[in-house]
């Protein structure tokens, strides 16, 4: 049995422990052991990607137990680029913390990791139960990582952020029991079987489980109406959680394209069916209020926190559709969605304290030291933001406008697309031109160090080079969005029909 799968989750999960028992170590070892555990998770990640690239599914049976009795983890194309995707975010959010935001509190680093086992955990698992143990896990860290650094503003938008994820956490609840009594099991491979053979009278439940659950993960998603949580949480965080953060909305994503390709046989059944018209048009309505959101915001934070709804809305337009173009563009967008409001969030971390009271306002404030570098920054994360070229976000839009351009919804689609562009340049051009060109009073403050501008260089980096090698990428998204459409390598993979390699790692 190949125990890569388990590795991630492993890693963080000794690593939070160790730096529990470390909670009153100097803050230098705490440092050490976060960063040396984020680096191995990373390293891991890449493993991952490399060892699934042909197709064949990995799967750790905890216990050896087989399937569908025992709990198991399934690294496939999907769940290793989840993985990769939030080490990567992870090495940068540790990067920035250990430059100050981390001595706010004495296990942040703890908590970090519990945070990144909790969301390793939800894109391996290959059962619906315990999909939701680790979304408990991650949001548990998650309420402690907001309240980091303490303060009312984070205290009330903490009290927002457990409200309604509580009661998310109640009804996946209700949806995961409402599924186990109609078919008697929640292991994901084995309910692709057992659905296709339900009796009549069970169909009413099954397909009020699918509601329930798609309202549970349209919550975790930050889909609109159910996303009037995100906005305060984000803007609220410091910068290396919210970066962080940028991670959590696609948990969401993941789950409703895991769980309705496999469980629920997207596109092909009637359930998909009766869901994707609601999955789309909420798509679309979170693509405009979120733009306009941003247009509103009168901070930086809040303006990027509303631009990750949309960003949001964009992806899951083009999943719902469930065909293999439009998932495989849905994924490339989504990668680079996150990694340009991480990015914009680890610069705000630079920017803000530069402006002394005016903090993240947009309003006129000093001119910070360094402005010319971080102006250089904004304009590169603005431009992946705002879907302009010629870097990724673009180029992910071009995918989601081309793969949809034969449906019925395509000039729905289109118009919404274009549109949200449009006020993404004007919002994002506003901001700049306050924060940059504005400076009331006429007096710079001192730069950052070199190294405080490492973090939101990588990020930069990494979205050139997603736009550099968007071929490969896009080629391994398409194979993703085969993969996830035709699940049959996946269920006899976790049912044991298949060998799944028996090497040890």
């Amino acid at each position: 049995m190949n125990h890569l799968p388990i590795l991630p989750v492993l890693v963080a999960a000794v690593a939070g422990f160790a730096l529990v028992l470390l909670a009153s170590a100097p803050l230098r070892v705490q440092r050490m052991v976060s960063l040396a555990a984020t680096a191995v998770g990373l390293v891991i990640a890449l493993m991952a990607v490399t060892s699934v690239a042909d197709g064949t599914p990995l799967v750790y049976r905890l216990g050896d137990w087989p399937a569908p009795y025992g709990i198991v983890l399934v690294l496939d194309r999907l769940s290793a680029m989840m993985v990769l995707l939030t080490a990567v975010l992870a090495a940068l959010a540790v990067l920035q913390a250990v430059q100050g935001t981390d001595e706010r509190g004495r296990l942040f680093h703890a908590i970090f990791q519990f945070q990144l086992m909790g969301v390793y955990g939800a894109f391996l698992t290959g059962d619906i139960f315990n999909l939701f143990v680790f979304f408990e896990i991650l949001l548990i860290a998650s309420y402690g990582l907001l309240l980091h650094g303490r303060g009312p503003e984070r205290a009330r938008a903490a009290v927002k952020y457990v409200v309604v994820n509580l009661t998310g956490s109640a009804l996946f609840l209700i949806g995961v029991g409402a599924l186990y009594s109609v078919t008697g099991t929640l292991n994901m491979a084995d309910l692709a079987d057992q659905a296709q053979s339900l009796p009549a009278a069970d169909l009413g439940l099954f397909y009020v489980s699918a509601f329930v659950l798609l309202v549970v993960f349209a919550t975790k998603a930050a889909l609109v109406p159910l996303s009037l949580w995100l906005p305060d949480a984000y803007a609220s965080a410091t910068a290396p959680v919210a970066a962080l953060f940028a991670i959590m909305t696609k948990v969401g994503v993941y789950a409703i394209l895991r769980v309705y390709t496999i469980a629920f046989d997207a596109p092909a059944s009637a359930v998909a069916t009766a869901v994707m018209p609601w999955l789309l048009g909420a798509a679309l309505v979170t693509m405009l209020l979120g733009m306009i959101g941003a247009l509103a915001a009168q901070r930086l934070r809040g303006l990027i926190a509303y631009t990750l709804i949309s960003s949001v809305g964009t992806m899951l337009a083009a999943i719902a559709l469930f065909t293999p173009t439009s998932v495989a563009a849905g994924l490339y967008y989504l990668v680079h969605s996150t990694l340009a409001a991480a990015g914009m969030y680890l610069l705000t971390d630079l920017l803000a304290p530069l402006r002394g009271d005016v903090d993240d306002r947009l309003h006129p404030g000093p001119r910070p030291g360094g402005w010319a570098t971080m102006g250089l920054l904004f304009m590169g994360l603005a431009v992946a933001v705002a879907g302009l070229p010629p870097l990724s976000g673009f180029l992910g839009k071009a995918l989601i406008l081309q793969a949809t351009s034969d449906g019925a919804v395509a000039p729905w689609l289109w118009a919404v697309i274009l549109f949200t562009s449009l006020l993404a340049i004007v919002a994002l051009s506003r901001a700049a031109s306050t924060l940059f060109w504005k400076d009331d009073p006429p007096v710079r403050t001192p730069a950052p160090a070199g190294a405080a501008y490492v973090p939101t260089g990588l990020c930069l980096a990494l979205i050139v080079l997603l736009t550099v090698f968007a071929a490969p990428v896009q080629r391994y998204t398409a194979a993703t969005a085969g993969d996830l459409l035709t699940p049959n390598a996946y269920v006899n993979a976790v049912l044991g029909e298949t060998a799944t390699g028996d090497e040890e790692v």
